[in-house]
């Protein structure tokens, strides 16, 4: 914020005295570091008025009025053109990330069906394969009870999977009944209890339906391998403008600041859960201390 405010008014003094392109590129830089230093467009708009304030405190000339009006709206143009490019970066990189999500939902659901079809299909010629067996020897019906026991819960698994990539659940009954299905085969194979508390009253955009469910999915698995959690609880807060997901569980916690500092170097769970509500405009807290738990709050606007 400092250099800014120094740097600003000396070269628009100078561009308006005559200094050209020099002063532009100077305009330019000024921008480039402070969109590095982390200083707010707004910040920059008020140094602005600020100079120009000054510049016509004591101006009565129409034509003057006029060319620095004029000439410190080039400046200002300049100054915050990185922030523009910035911003045109940031939607096409937003515009790709939506995309990679739509072929990755398209390629879960191609999974999906494998699963479903073509796995169950082998399943289905195995049991007839055991029946046939059975029937010729019989001194293996043992066995055979034993292993057909075993198809049937590979069967299970298979098909709880296949919902997990693409939830039906989801798209015929919404958020929470997709939900409850998954924890309670999370619960089932990882011993963990999870509460689901204040839920919505209404269907959410398919959008942000979709979005929850696969951050809910994400960061419950986290918390089974890295939480050493007994209790997760799972709430929702809507407002006329968004949505409110709050996920805590009672495990060891961790101190969130390191990963706040370095977000290159964050696990695929926390990566990819920003990444998704990049993509819907939303945004993620993490709040944790050493032995007491962890929090998610997400926070997801609602599409007009």
């Amino acid at each position: 914020m400092t250099e800014p405010a120094t740097a600003y008014p000396e070269s628009l003094h100078n561009y308006l005295s005559g200094a050209g392109e020099s002063a532009l590129q100077q305009a330019y830089q000024i921008g480039r570091r402070a969109l590095e230093a982390g200083t707010s467009l707004v910040a920059i708009a008020d140094i602005h008025h600020a100079c120009l304030r000054k510049l016509l405190a004591h101006e009565t000339a129409t034509a003057e009025c006029d060319r620095i009006l004029a000439g410190a709206a080039q400046f200002f143009a300049e100054c915050v053109s990185p922030y523009e490019m910035t911003y045109g970066g940031f939607r096409e990189a937003n515009t790709a990330l939506r995309h990679f999500n739509e072929v990755f939902e398209q390629e879960a659901k191609r999974i999906a069906k494998v699963l479903h079809d073509e796995a169950g299909q082998l399943l289905v010629a195995v049991y007839i394969a055991l029946q046939n067996l059975s029937d010729e020897v019989p001194a293996v019906q043992p066995q055979v009870l034993k292993v057909t026991q075993l198809l049937d819960e590979i069967e299970s698994q298979l098909r709880r999977l296949s919902h997990e990539l693409v939830p039906a659940l989801l798209n015929d009954l919404g958020l929470v009944p997709a939900l409850r299905y998954l924890f309670e085969g999370l619960a089932q194979r990882s011993q963990l209890q999870i509460n689901i508390d204040a839920v919505p009253e209404q269907r959410l955009p398919k959008r942000v339906e979709t979005t929850l469910y696969h951050i809910a999915k994400e960061a419950l698995h986290n918390v089974v391998k890295h939480a050493q959690a007994t209790t997760v609880w799972i709430g929702f807060h809507r407002t006329a403008d968004s949505i409110r997901c709050c996920i805590r569980d009672n495990g060891r916690g961790f101190n969130p600041a390191p990963i706040a500092a370095h977000q290159a170097e964050q696990g695929f769970g926390l990566m990819g859960i920003r990444e998704r509500l990049s993509v819907v405009g939303g945004h993620l807290t993490i709040n944790s201390t050493n032995g007491q738990g962890t929090e998610l709050v997400i926070s997801i606007p609602m599409e007009k």
